[in-house]
């Protein structure tokens, strides 16, 4: 290749770009099927990629294997149905996720954790408990957009000045439909990363497909709780009509629809952990509900979400629920 023929920089990130989406593909698709094996070729096929060279690419990309992404996927979900208490019996976790047995999967997540699932499942006040005095040691830390996961968001809350009782929310039960999104995604800590994320790259982007009037939502998928801080994901997301075309920077995905909690927050963004803690802990189990292995999520309109004068955040905290 000669020097007139090396790619500028504005080709150079269009690959990137491209290469990102075809891996988030692949993401998704492991995401959707834990319960079934990782089938190296159809990952090739799903990625659009050389089916030969495909393992090595992945490795390289997300710093480990197939295998040892799936099966820390497959466990950190394991752990969080665990912790949610849900009743579901330590072999219909294992099967959910993917295990062949409940000994498999004792084993794997032992391994993972430290202790046995049933260990994990009994322990969860204790392990809270724990994370809490670390959290009061050490206030600091909670000034950071909160995760998806009720274990999680109640470790934000306790470092909060903020009274629970102020975040008394009108929780409403809606029917939503399905959200046809494009979506950019981040992989690395959520805080104050994820605020930086949508005001560097994902408005303008927004903003150059005629997209700032579109509602907004913000998809956490892991707990950093159990998942290391540089490998957890999130997915901003812009609601897009059907037949757009979002060129190599972001990817199309459909967010479920059915039956949601919605809660409507207003206040000071470093408040909404608590916001959340309110909802998680004192209104879903009062609720006769329970969520469901949907994602949560934030839904918001970036023209809107932001009080230039007061400095207060607007948005609709979605939890997807099902019968207790």
């Amino acid at each position: 290749m000669n020097q007139d023929t090396l790619p500028d920089d504005a080709h150079m990130r269009a690959s990137r770009a491209e290469y990102a989406r075809r891996m988030n593909r692949v993401l998704d698709h492991i995401d959707r099927h834990l319960d079934a094996p990782s089938d190296l070729a159809t990952l090739a096929d799903v990625a659009n990629l050389s089916r030969y060279h495909f393992h090595r690419l992945f490795s390289a990309w997300m710093g480990e294997t197939v295998g040892d992404y799936t099966r820390r996927v497959r466990l950190q979900r394991a752990a969080q149905m665990l912790a949610r208490g849900s009743g579901e019996s330590v072999l219909a976790v294992a099967l959910a996720t993917g295990f062949s047995s409940g000994e498999a999967f004792a084993r794997a997540f032992k391994l993972q954790f430290g202790c046995t699932p049933s260990a994990w499942t009994a322990a969860t006040p204790q392990r809270i408990a724990a994370d809490l005095a670390r959290l009061k040691s050490n206030p600091g830390q909670a000034h950071r957009n909160p995760d998806q996961d009720w274990t999680a968001l109640l470790r934000e809350y306790e470092g909060s000045p903020i009274s629970l009782m102020e975040f008394a929310m009108q929780v409403t039960i809606e029917t939503l439909p399905p959200a046809h999104v494009a979506y950019q995604r981040k992989i690395g800590p959520y805080g104050p990363q994820i605020t930086q994320f949508w005001s560097s790259t994902v408005q303008p982007w927004m903003q150059s497909h005629g997209l700032m009037a579109a509602d907004c939502y913000g998809v956490a998928h892991d707990d950093p709780a159990i998942t290391p801080a540089g490998k957890c994901r999130y997915d901003a997301c812009v609601a897009v009509p059907e037949g757009f075309q979002p060129g190599a920077h972001a990817s199309l995905a459909t967010l479920p629809g059915g039956r949601y909690a919605v809660a409507k927050f207003k206040g000071r963004p470093d408040t909404i952990a608590a916001a959340w803690m309110w909802l998680m802990r004192e209104w879903l189990p009062s609720s006769g509900l329970q969520c469901d292995e949907r994602p949560c999520f934030e839904r918001f309109s970036a023209s809107t979400a932001m009080d230039a004068v007061t400095g207060e955040f607007s948005c609709d905290i979605c939890i997807p629920v099902r019968a207790l």
